[in-house]
């Protein structure tokens, strides 16, 4: 059973997941180096275009890392968890919306044409991503029959979702990927738009938006263990080395997927989601249905 974690947990969350995007950013052989380049960014002058609108722009680059901690704040460490609410799927769908707010904010206030583009362009891949994301993870609490992601973890004590939700696990790692405008579904900051939504961004701001970025990837990747990989369960190893080792795999997968896959266009995935992961979602969560009810 997932209990309430320390209230230094609180402070070290963050930390901790600074440290594990740091990591992240480090291993990916894109990234020149993540220490380097915070530094560079902090020491860089902010870049303001003509008739920004500067609080839209400072509330955007805040809030995508601020939404991707406190999605983190339901994720169970092993059998721990900062808080472990009864709703606490619901929860992390809610904060994760949150970065839709970001993004598009961050795209509107420069007064920039590319970095608007870019904003829109998030706009139509979170309306692609977010239902059939909405059903896999809701798959998972039904089979669970709990909102809680404790008692989500509990359930997969004999058998991962992952095994008998098939579907539904991999339209969550895809819309993981979405969710952080990464590797195929980074058009948002495409380089055909000039970065798009980053793209007026520099200094501080820039610094903010990436981190957020970057957290954001990790905690969805995160999420992904307690939903459908059996959260700190396994043989022989205490629940946060199982809980670390399988974030670790899935978070290691998106890295790989972003170097295998090219960047998908933006219609292609509208009808990608609504022809094939949305049909796909609700048949898998109706194959889940029929199993809880027949219990």
């Amino acid at each position: 059973m997932v209990e309430s974690a320390p209230l230094w947990a609180v402070f070290v969350l963050p930390l901790a997941l600074a440290l594990v995007a740091s990591a992240a950013a480090t291993v990916d052989v894109r990234s020149t180096g993540a220490g380097r380049e915070v530094l560079r960014l902090l020491v860089k002058q902010r870049r303001i275009m003509r008739a920004a609108d500067v609080p839209l722009v400072r509330l955007g680059t805040t809030l995508l890392p601020v939404a991707a901690i406190l999605a983190a704040v339901v994720l169970p460490f092993g059998f721990r968890s900062v808080s472990d609410l009864p709703d606490g799927i619901v929860w992390f769908n809610a904060m994760e919306a949150l970065a839709w707010a970001a993004v598009w904010l961050t795209g509107w206030g420069p007064n920039s044409t590319l970095s608007l583009v870019g904003g829109y362009r998030f706009l139509a891949q979170g309306l692609a991503y977010e239902l059939p994301h909405m059903l896999a993870i809701t798959t998972a609490a039904l089979g669970a029959e709990s909102l809680r992601v404790g008692a989500v973890v509990d359930a997969q004590a004999g058998l991962w979702f992952a095994v008998w939700m098939p579907a539904a696990f991999g339209i969550y790692l895809l819309s993981a990927l979405a969710m952080a405008f990464w590797g195929p579904f980074d058009q948002p900051v495409g380089a055909d738009a000039a970065g798009g939504a980053a793209v007026e961004l520099s200094g501080v701001d820039r610094l903010l938006f990436l981190g957020g970025r970057w957290l954001l990837l990790v905690v969805a990747a995160a999420f992904a263990v307690p939903l459908f990989l059996g959260g700190g369960h396994g043989p022989l190893l205490p629940g946060w080395a199982w809980t670390a080792l399988k974030t670790g795999a899935v978070l290691g997968l998106l890295l790989w997927l972003r170097r295998r896959m090219p960047t998908v266009r933006m219609e292609r995935y509208v009808e990608l989601a609504w022809v094939i992961l949305t049909p796909l979602a609700v048949a898998q969560a109706l194959v889940v249905a029929v199993v809880v009810l027949g219990r």
